[in-house]
């Protein structure tokens, strides 16, 4: 795949350097964990190679999210939840190492975070709409049955305008002239959708932590699509977090696999992940093949 490459490498912290940070720390904390220090090294990831579209692929605790942090806070880019690494995590960052072609400024990190606070601004948002939708259908019918006091234009015009509209509009009418479009987009899996396509524009790195979160399948694939336009047509960069064989499956993406020791590149075919899927729906395959025939 095509396309802009503005993050080229990244440096992780040597083993010889974390051992050597490891042994001057004096702090009593040291023994809950030293985080993310030892994490990579001691599974060989020393450096990671960009391509347009670059993935992390693992399970659970593997450090893709972590990785996807990392860079985000070595490249500066925007931030739209609030990121509290460990009281190491600055000290690892100021270690690592980038080479770059210039970081555009519309750069960002979309996390899960950043998605699920998003659909409760939109449920909270058209909470508020479908409350006063009520409070408009209470006051045109008040208003048709003259519960609200007569006055004159001269006296309050916009008392008169109300009063005349309820009196002489549908009820419909009345309640859409007031009252903004209600924002919701029928499911919380079209709602994450619009949230990808209104945040990425065009000429930028995107960090994107496990977008199939609230997706379904069909969704995921539109969304694997977009990712493909953006990357090739629109001058996007992307990093990845994910186990989404549809994002796995992106067109010349390059994936780590943080399951494999030493971590590995691979292609999407060769992870255990994927393997897995088809075996599964291979034992299936005649129960899938009669249901497509119904």
């Amino acid at each position: 795949m095509s396309g802009n490459i503005y993050l080229r490498r990244m440096e992780l912290v040597p083993d010889s350097a974390e051992m050597d940070y490891i042994e001057n720390q004096k702090r009593t904390c040291y023994n809950t964990g030293i985080y993310p220090f030892k994490l990579f090294a001691d599974r060989g990831l020393s450096k990671i190679d960009f391509a347009s579209v670059t993935i992390f692929y693992g399970g659970n605790g593997s450090g893709k999210t972590t990785l996807l942090n990392i860079i985000a806070e070595l490249t500066g880019v925007a931030r739209h939840s609030a990121f509290s690494g460990s009281p190491f995590f600055a000290d690892y960052v100021s270690m690592c190492r980038k080479e770059t072609f210039g970081i555009p400024e519309g750069s960002q990190i979309l996390t899960s975070d950043d998605v699920s606070d998003y659909l409760l601004d939109v449920r909270a948002l058209n909470d508020g709409i479908d409350r006063k939708r009520n409070a408009l259908l209470k006051e045109y019918r008040d208003r048709r049955d003259g519960l609200y006091e007569r006055v004159s234009p001269l006296e309050n015009y916009d008392e008169w305008e109300r009063t005349r509209d309820a009196n002489q509009q549908t009820q419909s009418r009345f309640v859409k002239q007031r009252l903004p479009k209600n924002v919701n987009l029928f499911s919380n899996g079209e709602t994450a959708m619009q949230y990808y396509v209104d945040r990425i524009d065009e000429d930028a790195l995107y960090l994107i932590d496990e977008p199939e979160n609230s997706l379904s399948p069909k969704r995921q694939m539109e969304l694997a699509e977009f990712f493909t336009s953006s990357a090739k047509y629109c001058g996007c960069q992307l990093v990845i977090s994910t186990h989404s064989p549809f994002f796995l499956s992106l067109p010349g993406a390059r994936i780590y696999d943080l399951d494999d020791d030493p971590v590995s590149v691979k292609k999407w075919t060769e992870l255990e992940h994927i393997r897995d899927y088809y075996r599964f729906f291979k034992a299936h395959e005649a129960e899938i093949e009669a249901a497509l025939e119904e």
